[in-house]
């Protein structure tokens, strides 16, 4: 589908007379105020959710094996 200069002026004639010149401006700001918060909240959610993992490969004190002195021997 194609739009031309002819379509588009006819789109914006329409739109004009539907809202009125006073309310296209109001508009249009709260569309950018949407806008913004959408991109902030995204923004947000990808810091928040990182895409790789940080694994702590260092061993701990309780996993770490400390040498029995009887070696496997019962008495």
């Amino acid at each position: 589908m194609n739009l031309g200069w002819p379509e588009i002026l006819l789109i914006v004639f329409v739109v004009l007379i539907l809202f009125g010149a006073k309310r296209i401006p109001e508009m249009m700001k709260s569309m950018g105020q949407g806008v913004k918060e959408f991109k902030k909240a995204a923004t947000d959610l990808t810091n928040d959710n990182p895409t790789s993992p940080t694994v702590d490969t260092k061993p701990t004190a309780s996993t770490e094996t400390k040498p029995s002195s009887d070696n496997g021997k019962t008495a």
